[in-house]
C-alpha cells in the first residue's frame, strides 16, 4: 500500500467513528515536496494541495500548470502577500486570522474583481505561538467577515493544542467543531483541522478536511 493509501485507511475508520455519513476531504500540505513528489501523489489520485509560502505556490503551480490541481494555502498570510496570492490564485485560503486580514483580502478581491473562498482561522488551544481569532469571538467575526464583498468564507480552520495528552488536543477540535456546527446555518461547510499527527482524533471530533504532509512523503 501507498503512503496515501495507508491514510484513506485510517480516515476511513476515524470517520465512521464520527459519522457514517460524513465524507472527509484530504489536502497534502506539500511544503516540503517538490514538483516529482506532488506528480506521483496527482498519479495515486490526489487533487488537493496546500502551500504555506506565496513564493513556492507559485514557482510549483508554475511548473505544474499542465495538471489541474485544485491549490490551497495553508500558511500564515502576510498582508503584503495578498496581491501576489490572489494572482497565483487558489481555491481556499485556510488562514484568514483576523477579521483585519479579511478585510485586507476583499478589497484587493474588488479591485481584481474576483471572489475569494476562505476559512476562519480559530486559536481554539489558546496558544500564544499560534494565529487565530479566539473561540469566544469567533462566531461575531465569522459573520462580520460573511459580510465583506467578494469574500466567501466557507468555515472555520484550526490547529490543535501542540501538547502530547491527546484529551487536551481533542478538547480544542471540539471547541472549533462546536463553533462550526452552530456556524453552519450561517452557510458554513469546511471544518478543517487535523495534520498529520492529529487526523484521526480530528476526524473523530468532527473534521471534514485534513491537511497531511509528513506521513505521505516518508
Amino acid at each position: 500500500m501507498t503512503n496515501l493509501e495507508i491514510a484513506i485507511e485510517k480516515i476511513e475508520k476515524a470517520r465512521l467513528c464520527f459519522d457514517a455519513k460524513h465524507i472527509v476531504n484530504i489536502v497534502v500540505a506539500s511544503k516540503y515536496a517538490d514538483a516529482s513528489m506532488i506528480e506521483k501523489l496527482y498519479m495515486e489520485g490526489q487533487r488537493a494541495f496546500g502551500e504555506n509560502k506565496v513564493q513556492d505556490l507559485d514557482e510549483k503551480s508554475q511548473t505544474l500548470i499542465e495538471l489541474p490541481i485544485d491549490w490551497h494555502f495553508i500558511g500564515r498570510l502576510q498582508t503584503n502577500k495578498i496581491n501576489k496570492l490572489l494572482d497565483v490564485g487558489v481555491s481556499l485560503i485556510h488562514s484568514v486570522d483576523s477579521f483585519d486580514m479579511a478585510v485586507e483580502i476583499s478589497q484587493r478581491a474588488v479591485i481584481k474583481n474576483m471572489n475569494q473562498k476562505i476559512l476562519l482561522q480559530i486559536n481554539s488551544a489558546k496558544e500564544e505561538s499560534k494565529a487565530g481569532v479566539m473561540p469566544e469571538i469567533a462566531m461575531d467575526e465569522y459573520l462580520k467577515i460573511k459580510e465583506l464583498p467578494n469574500i466567501d468564507i466557507c468555515g472555520v480552520m484550526t490547529i490543535g493544542a501542540h501538547v502530547e495528552d491527546s484529551k487536551v488536543i481533542q478538547s480544542s477540535f471540539e471547541t472549533t467543531y462546536s463553533i462550526f456546527d452552530t456556524l453552519k446555518k450561517e452557510g458554513a461547510r469546511i471544518c478543517s483541522m487535523g495534520m498529520s499527527g492529529d487526523y484521526e482524533l480530528a476526524i473523530r471530533c468532527g473534521s471534514n478536511m485534513v491537511r497531511l504532509g509528513s506521513i505521505l512523503f516518508r
